[in-house]
């Protein structure tokens, strides 16, 4: 098996970030045909395979704020207000995915991507581990 770690800077704000182009790097990388698992060694970030660009990574946090409001409900309470909800989101959003890899290319649906969602604005500094298992 072959791994990596790749870092992402978030920011200051709730953000679904495409990690897609580092992905398909990787696995390219990794030649021939088997898995690319993806997992954010984070408690307050996860992994969504889903459309970017077209409005839906603004759909997945308006829900995510819909279903985890950031408010003061929670008991983990330290850092910026509503934090507890960061530490519940992976529940909803894993921190993993694993895709198949056919011929060194992510097969991905036409307009699937790979992103790392983290509502966590108290850690800007996150790290993705890619990991290649060969066919």
């Amino acid at each position: 098996m072959e791994s990596t770690v790749v870092r992402v800077t978030t920011g200051t704000q709730e953000v679904v970030h495409d990690i897609t182009a580092e992905c398909e790097r990787f696995a390219a990388a990794g030649g021939g045909d088997g898995l690319l698992h993806v997992f954010v060694p984070h408690a307050t970030a996860g992994i969504a395979i889903i459309e970017l660009g077209a409005g839906s990574d603004d759909d997945l946090l308006a829900a995510l704020g819909d279903l985890l409001p950031a408010d003061d409900r929670w008991r983990h309470r330290h850092g910026s207000r509503g934090h507890g909800r960061s530490h519940v989101m992976p529940a909803l959003v894993p921190p993993y995915a694993t895709l198949p890899v056919v011929d060194g290319r992510l097969a991905l649906g036409t307009w699937q991507s790979v992103a790392l969602v983290d509502l966590n604005v108290d850690n800007p500094d996150r790290q993705v581990r890619l990991s290649f298992l060969r066919g």
